[in-house]
């Protein structure tokens, strides 16, 4: 399995942030041909500035998918808008991890 964690520093308008997260976990949510093969999680650190976002898939196909999708192209450039810039990206293999992750 493929994932990506994503950091950047927000301190701007907290409900235009939360609408778009939520707006594009929604189209995640919505899609059919997902079908649960990606999942992706949003935090917001101690310091209420620093964002994390997880994203993980099962395969290039997938993530192809999602990355042509209108929802991700307009979630991604908020991203951008909101970390001011390209975040940090890091993309990585899970190795292992608990039953309920």
């Amino acid at each position: 399995m493929r994932a990506i964690t994503i950091t950047y520093a927000f301190s701007g308008d907290e409900t235009v942030w939360q609408n778009a997260v939520d707006a594009f976990v929604s189209a995640l949510d919505a899609d059919q041909e997902l079908d649960g093969r990606f999942s992706y999680q949003v935090a917001v650190a101690d310091d209420k500035v620093t964002r994390i976002h997880w994203g993980r898939w099962d395969s290039a196909e997938t993530l192809a998918h999602v990355q042509s999708q209108p929802y991700f192209k307009e979630f991604a450039g908020k991203v951008r808008k909101f970390a001011g810039g390209a975040p940090n990206a890091t993309g990585h293999d899970i190795v292992t991890k608990t039953g309920n992750w």
